[in-house]
């Protein structure tokens, strides 16, 4: 494919600016030539900043899809929006990368899905921790089976104290949940990415709302405002799998715990085990003696990439460029974030009801 793809941008708030837009700058196979945002002010800014020569701007995500000549959209909005659109989209005959999670319900989850699988159009969902090189070598290890059969593992995406005060981060209604959906659903997909494995069976979860109403509170953004925090401060699921594997999810923003950790994952299976904890470790026995192997990501000789170094964000904007281009299944395939949806949605159900949430699958 000689020219370049035409991307445009809907949502130019804190995720496009921190990711999405700088990383397809970067790629010679992308021109981001239209910008939409509720505010006119920030898709201006980000079409100077970011835009080919003559880049167009707008405030109506509709009006942009009409334009013809764009090839992919990137969809940067809050949670409550990415369905509609996603669809929307999809049938105006555009490819969407869509920010995580895939959507606030499962039922508008599915609706994308349906609308890829009816259009033919390619979706994905931006997990960008799989793209990290801890992740990325993980996989490679699990894909060679040195860990064996992967029967237990352990999603962690804990803040001690590091609640987001900005945006529509506290309101339930625009993103479906707090640290559960936003933070937990990266654990999550990384876990069951590295499993390989999407084939829930149950899940029992629970939720608290115990440290979001305290007045001054300590945290690295500022003090949160007790009246607009209205999602849970902290979340937990136990996942088990038709096979019977099980999966711990913790995830918070706020939780008395000293020990944190963003988009970590501990997998332990019948040959080996692996944790992301201190670096990237591999654990296993052999003659009779149990090792720990710590693995140096800085020496060189990755074959996932080519070139100069890339961090996670850009290579998956690489990575999603290439699918389309070659014309290939993206990195993170919907029907693999439809399935954290599944699981995060059964999470906030069992805790409003205090029952397990059973999947016919």
């Amino acid at each position: 494919m000689s020219k370049a793809l035409k991307i445009g941008i809907i949502g130019c708030g804190g995720i496009a600016n921190g990711k999405h837009m700088p990383s397809l700058k970067k790629q010679a196979q992308a021109e981001l030539v239209a910008f939409c945002d509720i505010v006119e002010e920030r898709a201006q800014k980000a079409a100077a900043e970011y835009g080919v020569e003559g880049a167009k701007v707008y405030t109506d995500f509709r009006e942009l899809l009409l334009d013809g000549s764009i090839d992919v959209i990137h969809v940067c909005t809050p949670n409550d929006s990415h369905s509609e659109i996603t669809v929307a989209s999809l049938e105006a005959g555009k490819h969407v990368m869509c920010e995580k999670p895939m959507a606030k319900t499962v039922s508008e989850a599915k609706a994308m899905l349906d609308a890829a699988k009816r259009t033919g159009k390619k979706l994905t969902i931006g997990y960008n921790n799989r793209f990290r090189d801890d992740s990325m070598y993980l996989k490679g290890v699990c894909e060679e089976g040195d860990l064996g059969e992967i029967y237990y593992g352990k999603a962690l995406a804990v803040r001690r104290r590091a609640v987001p005060t900005w945006g529509v981060f506290l309101d339930e209604e625009k993103q479906g949940g707090g640290p559960l959906i936003d933070i937990g659903t990266h654990a999550l997909d990384l876990t069951l990415w590295l499993m390989d494995n999407y084939k829930p069976k149950s899940v029992l979860g629970s939720t608290f709302h115990k440290l979001g109403q305290r007045e001054n509170a300590a945290n690295a953004f500022g003090p949160w405002d007790p009246k607009e925090f209205k999602v849970e401060d902290s979340a937990f699921g136990f996942i088990t799998m038709e096979n019977g594997a099980t999966i711990i999810l913790e995830s918070s923003w706020a939780l008395n715990v000293v020990e944190t950790g963003e988009a970590k994952a501990v997998l332990a299976g019948t040959e080996g085990g692996a944790d992301m904890k201190d670096g990237l470790r591999i654990n296993g026995e052999k003659m009779s003696r149990l090792y720990e192997t710590k693995v140096d990501l800085n020496a060189g000789g990755v074959a996932f990439y080519s070139g100069s170094k890339e961090n996670d964000a850009d290579r998956e904007a690489r990575m999603w460029l290439e699918a389309i281009i070659e014309d290939k299944d993206p990195v993170v395939k919907p029907e693999q974030a439809f399935v954290v949806t599944q699981i995060l949605e059964a999470i906030y159900e069992s805790a409003k009801t205090g029952k397990a949430v059973y999947f016919d699958n």
